[in-house]
């Protein structure tokens, strides 16, 4: 059976060159092969990337043999960053348009790479949403082996023992070409300590003072890692939405993948806890926003919402509007009184609704609305088509 998704982001509607970022086989490289091309780099390849390397010069001279206003794809651009700056002159001397890859933003931004100055756009691609699986989507095969592309294929299937083992390769060729090959961290064992702590904090208020005693580590190192996480795209940091919650340095934080996650705790052979299952809806549902989000190219402010000890899970804010409060539940409990008092007393225009994984038709309750999760997610893209 062939089984082709197709992908909410597309490449082919833009004049401008683009950049394209997403963590390691959310499918990219699939994605750049639909695109018409003169050229093609691909660093992955070590020798192409070794070649480069040491004489970046080369990629000009390929550049200037190529017919006027060429297209150029560039695969894994973050390996050899100079070459950025031929890109650059490629654009603006050459008219060539380009369409680079690469694993972040902000780690080339960190390296001072060349970002083109506005000759590129900034394009992200995740893992499957809702939408490009369509009628194989099932919730809760993706709270339990996530949703990249090649590891969904092997769900649909039902070849559920190689989709583990692809996912528990997928944290070693992680921490070998990201992590090692970069050389983002010195000390590749305390590294390798923490990711699997990481893991079982995911979705949750993150306690730098715990996690660095359970890993032998500093508090710094703690920061530095999770660091590490966010520029590699394998997740990113939620933070509270008001500003004096925020001086206090407690954000959540969400890996990019559910099947990735319970890959790093290592519980891929078991069903999900009641207990896990909570903390991996969460996550799989804030990805689901923030898909929705970039693939509507909305710059919406995705953030929690904490007073004191009351907190809702996510709170969306459109320019100054605040238009959508959302608690996520895999059961039948619900915001307590006295948090729904304090959110509205804050937002009284802002309706705050339960994404439900048990409920299959809305209901009210006094002052809150639970609806079916995917009607959530469905009110948000709506509005994000608008």
């Amino acid at each position: 059976m062939t089984i082709v998704f197709q992908r909410e982001q597309h490449l082919d509607c833009f004049r401008l060159s683009a950049f394209l970022f997403g963590p390691r086989m959310t499918g990219k490289t699939t994605l750049l092969d639909k695109i018409k091309r003169n050229l093609t780099i691909n660093l992955l390849d070590p020798e192409e990337e070794l070649n480069y390397r040491q004489t970046p010069r080369l990629f000009w001279e390929k550049l200037k043999a190529l017919p006027k206003k060429s297209v150029v794809v560039l695969d894994e651009v973050q390996r050899v960053p100079t070459l950025l700056d031929y890109v650059q002159m490629g654009i603006d001397q050459l008219g060539h348009r380009f369409f680079l890859s690469g694993s972040s933003a902000r780690k080339l931004k960190r390296g001072s790479a060349n970002l083109l100055g506005g000759r590129a756009i900034n394009l992200r691609l995740h893992a499957l949403s809702v939408q490009e699986i369509g009628n194989f989507f099932d919730i809760s095969k993706a709270l339990s082996f996530g949703t990249l592309p090649h590891i969904y294929k092997l769900i649909i299937q039902n070849q559920e023992k190689s989709a583990r083992d692809y996912l528990k390769s997928y944290v070693t060729i992680y921490i070998k070409e990201e992590i090692q090959a970069e050389a983002l961290t010195r000390n590749l064992a305390a590294f390798q300590r923490f990711l699997p702590v990481a893991a079982q904090s995911n979705a949750q208020i993150i306690e730098y003072a715990n996690i660095s005693r359970e890993c032998s580590i500093p508090m710094s190192t703690v920061k530095e890692y999770y660091q590490i996480l966010e520029d590699t795209l394998v997740g990113e940091f939620l933070w509270p939405y008001d500003r004096n919650e925020r001086k206090k340095a407690r954000p959540k934080f969400y890996f990019f993948d559910c099947g990735v996650v319970r890959a790093l705790q290592n519980r891929l052979n078991d069903f999900p806890t009641p207990s896990e299952k909570g903390f991996l809806f969460e996550n799989w549902f804030f990805r689901e926003l923030v898909r929705i989000r970039d693939y509507t190219k909305k710059e919406d402010e995705i953030a929690l919402w904490r007073s004191g000890i009351h907190e809702i899970d996510f709170i969306i804010k459109r320019k100054n509007k605040m238009i959508m409060a959302i608690e996520c539940k895999t059961s039948q409990d619900i915001p307590s009184l006295s948090t729904r008092r304090a959110f509205h007393k804050q937002f009284p225009k802002t309706p705050l609704v339960v994404a439900s994984l048990t409920d299959s038709h809305p209901r009210k309750m006094d002052d809150l609305t639970i609806l079916p999760w995917m009607d959530v997610l469905d009110s948000y893209r709506m509005q994000s088509k608008t």
